[in-house]
C-alpha cells in the first residue's frame, strides 16, 4: 500500500479521488509553484486557467521560489509582481487532473463539482548527469523531479452554525463554569 501524504483527506473515501505521479520528470520547484496556484479551484476552472497559462493568457505567480523569476504585468492580479509559464510542469499536472477526474468517474462521484482539494508535490531523488567544463573539468549537472498528488473532493452539503455558541461567545472559564452549575442546579420547568 503506498502512503499518501494527505492522508487525514481519506476520511471519507467515497467522496474523494487520488491521482499521482512518481518520478515526474520536470522541475519541482514549477511544479510546486502550478501545484500552489490551482489548489481549491474546481477542476473545470484549474483546466481553464492551466490552459490559458499555456497560451500566455495567464501566468503562474511564482511565490516561494522566486529568486531571478522575472516580473510580469499578469502577476499583479495575484498580488505578487513575479510569474512565469511553466509549460512542462502543467502538461504533467493536467494529465494528472485528467487521471484522478476518471479515477472520480470509476466512483460515480458528481463529475461537475469536483474540488481540487489538494496538490501535495515532494522532491525524488535527483537524475545524475555530467557537464564538461574548460580545461578538462567535469562538474554535476543533476535534474530535480518531483512526486505529485492530486486530491479531488465532492462539496459536502452546509452544515448551519449553531446559534447557541454565540450566546457564550467573550465569557471566561469562569463564568462558563458558573452558568453550567446554575442550570443543573435549576430545578426543571413545570410543564402545564
Amino acid at each position: 500500500m503506498v502512503r499518501y501524504a494527505a492522508a487525514k483527506l481519506f476520511s471519507t473515501p467515497d467522496k474523494t479521488a487520488v491521482a499521482r505521479g512518481s518520478n515526474v520528470r520536470t522541475s519541482f520547484k514549477n511544479m510546486r509553484e502550478v501545484g500552489a496556484a490551482v489548489q481549491g479551484l474546481t477542476v473545470k476552472k484549474a483546466y481553464r486557467y492551466l490552459n490559458d497559462v499555456l497560451e500566455h493568457k495567464n501566468c503562474i505567480p511564482f511565490r516561494r521560489y522566486k529568486g531571478g523569476v522575472g516580473r510580469t504585468a499578469q502577476a499583479a492580479k495575484f498580488g505578487t509582481s513575479q510569474g512565469r509559464w511553466p509549460e512542462k510542469s502543467i502538461k504533467h499536472l493536467l494529465r494528472i487532473i485528467k487521471n484522478a477526474e476518471a479515477n472520480a468517474e470509476q466512483k460515480t462521484m458528481d463529475g461537475e463539482g469536483l474540488r481540487i482539494r489538494s496538490v501535495v508535490v515532494q522532491q525524488a531523488q535527483k537524475n545524475h548527469r555530467r557537464t564538461y567544463r574548460a580545461h578538462g573539468r567535469i562538474n554535476r549537472y543533476d535534474g530535480h523531479p518531483c512526486h505529485v498528488e492530486v486530491i479531488l473532493t465532492t462539496p459536502t452539503e452546509h452544515v448551519p452554525r449553531n446559534k447557541d455558541k454565540d450566546e457564550l461567545k467573550g465569557l471566561s472559564r469562569t463564568q462558563l463554569a458558573r452558568k453550567r452549575l446554575l442550570a443543573i442546579r435549576a430545578p426543571p420547568a413545570a410543564e402545564a
